[in-house]
């Protein structure tokens, strides 16, 4: 919902600059319409439009890189879930409880991220960490699957910990303002020179609306947990299916 509203708001304010850049032209001066005037703000404008690209690119590429990564570490607590659960059955049936633990940390993960949608939390893993240390290895095979499967413990709560912090970064505030001013500039231009006829302020829309449509995408990857463009839980699912066997 904050995406569709921040979006929406873009697009009324950049549209609506293409409109009042029309209601402009009927109360400027013939002489401020003249062919050299729109030269200049042509030239003005195109300069503005090239430093609104870069701004447009970098937002997106640090979109994606957050949704990359996210995507990354997702892939990774399941690999290291799935390589636990392995270590824990290979060091014999006193590791049920564990197992158990972590088997029911894994569904109550997928449920608090994917269905009610509250963003991976932090820690999460401490009494399994600590069912883990309470092991009494026999002998040295048992000690050395104790010690990797300590190793593994951490990680999975690193990656959680990475996964959390990485959840509240979001789209620079400042940068998307000026974006949008300068967009707004530009919608403004455009409308200030052409002609008031369906087919203009139809062009106008869908430039405001392309727009929009970028920013929108652009705040959506910021939460990949949340909203249309989500994560999905598959490597986890997949990872849950095998364990506890």
């Amino acid at each position: 919902m904050h995406s569709v509203g921040v979006s929406s708001i873009v697009f009324v304010c950049i549209f609506c600059a293409g409109l009042l850049g029309m209601l402009l032209r009927s109360a400027l001066p013939e002489h401020h319409l003249t062919s050299d005037s729109k030269d200049a703000v042509k030239v003005g404008m195109g300069l503005v439009g090239t430093m609104a690209a870069l701004v447009l690119g970098l937002l997106v590429a640090s979109a994606k890189g957050s949704y990359d990564s996210q995507g990354a570490a997702l892939t990774q607590l399941a690999a290291n879930v799935a390589m636990l659960d392995r270590v824990l059955a290979h060091y014999g049936p006193e590791t049920k409880e564990a197992r158990e633990l972590l088997r029911r940390g894994v569904t109550g993960f997928i449920d608090s991220v994917w269905s009610k949608g509250s963003g991976p939390a932090p820690g999460g893993n401490e009494i399994l960490y600590e069912k883990i240390q309470e092991l009494s290895p026999k002998d040295d095979r048992q000690r050395a699957l104790q010690a990797q499967a300590l190793s593994i413990a951490m990680s999975s709560g690193q990656t959680r910990w990475l996964m959390y912090e990485q959840g509240t970064t979001s789209v620079s505030l400042p940068l998307l303002v000026v974006l949008v001013l300068w967009l707004s500039l530009i919608l403004g231009s455009f409308g200030l020179f052409a002609p008031v006829n369906g087919t203009v302020i139809t062009s106008l829309c869908v430039c405001a609306l392309s727009v929009s449509a970028a920013i929108f995408l652009i705040l959506e990857m910021y939460s990949p947990f949340s909203g249309i463009i989500r994560l999905s839980s598959a490597p986890l699912q997949a990872a849950l299916a095998h364990l506890g066997q």
